[in-house]
């Protein structure tokens, strides 16, 4: 097959089958958001949520591109204690770099007017990505197994086949990104098919397949980016990723489906299968409702302070002294996110003395957190706590699986 020339290869660019029933899924995203963000009072807690989320994206951004690292390793890795095997190492560094470049982003999208359909945008995120890696990770193989360099931020100039799609030629990768971003950006798309445009997006920057690599994690976050610039992120209490790395192989088959050309008269009027897309978009905003209402249930107040308190019931017995007290502080904190440390005094009834020695005990723990020897006491959330406080966060999925092992 010859690789596309022209930017109208790639239309239809919004589906306009199954109107109807995106427009239902958009309307309980939204509702469902609402109540995520209402959840969570506390905006110290909201912050930690906010960073466990990026950590758990990374980590199901690395298993959907078949890398596979532990909460540890990657609690170990923002600690620069790194695996002794260098295949855990460097996914280690692939997380790292996820890790940062959206923490980047979020900083950006806060305090500039960021273009996020622009080329230079969606470059940005390649090129930061792969500058945080070594250059043993620079490099990639074409199926025929001969070495090519990925440069950071640089669009792909050689030819690539992706299972059974030919994405455009090298030379007319500028068009395409140009129609992109002339499309999703500058089009008055309204406020009740965004979440659709979002969706439609993602599987159009990944059929353009801008990069030598790397694209399936450029993109994800690209598509991080267009959430949490219309406002749609739920104040990043909720991640993509998890979702897709659950649902691994459907998601590759919605990509590749939607891939296909147009079937017959009645799969729409572009090159590409307007039902493909359609349900691709179904699935990506199934996907967003399903990982929202799954946080929703993990953040509900009443029975995350159940599951703190069977954490020191439980895993906690090592603590020979003062673990009840302690208890009552760690869930002050998931309450209310800050408290200063004499507070610790009434929620104990112990005096300043023990008070003390419970708060250090609590920050060698990592159980409480603290941003100076005499700062507040705020909410913590190691990688140890992980399975008790909020089961199921991390899914210990294999590397290659299908979509039974994830249920």
């Amino acid at each position: 097959m010859d690789a596309y020339q022209s930017p109208t290869a790639m239309e239809p660019l919004l589906p306009e089958l199954g109107k109807a029933s995106l427009s239902s899924l958009t309307c309980d995203i939204l509702t469902a958001s609402g109540r995520l963000v209402g959840q969570v009072h506390a905006p110290q807690v909201r912050r930690r949520i906010a960073d466990l989320v990026r950590e758990m994206n990374c980590y199901y951004s690395n298993l959907i591109e078949g890398h596979k690292t532990t909460p540890r390793e990657i609690e170990g890795a923002l600690k620069h204690d790194f695996s002794g095997s260098p295949i855990q190492r460097d996914n280690q560094l692939l997380g790292l770099a996820h890790i940062a470049v959206e923490k980047l982003m979020e900083e950006r999208l806060a305090k500039e007017t960021v273009d996020v359909y622009a080329p230079e945008f969606v470059c940005w995120l390649h090129q930061e990505f792969y500058r945080r890696l070594p250059e043993s990770l620079h490099w990639a193989k074409t199926k025929t197994g001969k070495s090519y360099r990925i440069e950071p931020g640089g669009l792909r100039d050689f030819m690539v086949d992706v299972g059974q799609h030919t994405p455009p030629d090298f030379s007319a990768l500028p068009r395409f990104l140009s129609r992109f971003r002339e499309f999703y950006g500058s089009v008055p798309i309204p406020g009740a098919d965004r979440l659709v445009a979002i969706a439609a997006a993602h599987h159009r920057l990944a059929w353009i397949h801008p990069f030598g690599d790397g694209n399936g994690r450029v993109i994800r976050l690209h598509s991080q980016a267009l959430l949490i610039h219309h406002r749609l992120d739920g104040g990043g209490l909720w991640t993509l990723s998890r979702g897709l790395a659950r649902r691994r192989q459907r998601y590759f088959d919605y990509l590749e489906a939607a891939d296909r050309t147009r079937r017959n008269d009645l799969d729409g009027r572009g090159n590409l299968s307007e039902s493909g897309l359609t349900n691709f978009c179904k699935f990506f905003l199934e996907t967003i409702l399903d990982q929202i209402q799954f946080m929703g249930g993990l953040l509900n107040l009443p029975t995350l302070r159940t599951r703190v308190e069977r954490y020191f019931q439980i895993e906690a017995l090592h603590l020979e002294r003062h673990r009840e007290e302690l208890m009552r502080v760690v869930r002050t904190l998931v309450d209310e996110g800050e408290i200063p440390r004499t507070r610790v005094q009434e929620i104990t009834g112990k005096r300043a003395t023990v008070s003390a020695e419970i708060i250090k005990l609590g920050l060698q723990e990592g159980l409480i957190a603290s941003p100076s020897p005499k700062g507040p006491l705020q909410a913590a959330f190691p990688a140890k706590i992980l399975e008790s406080y909020f089961p199921q966060l991390y899914i210990d999925l294999p590397v290659h699986f299908t979509d039974d092992d994830a249920s």
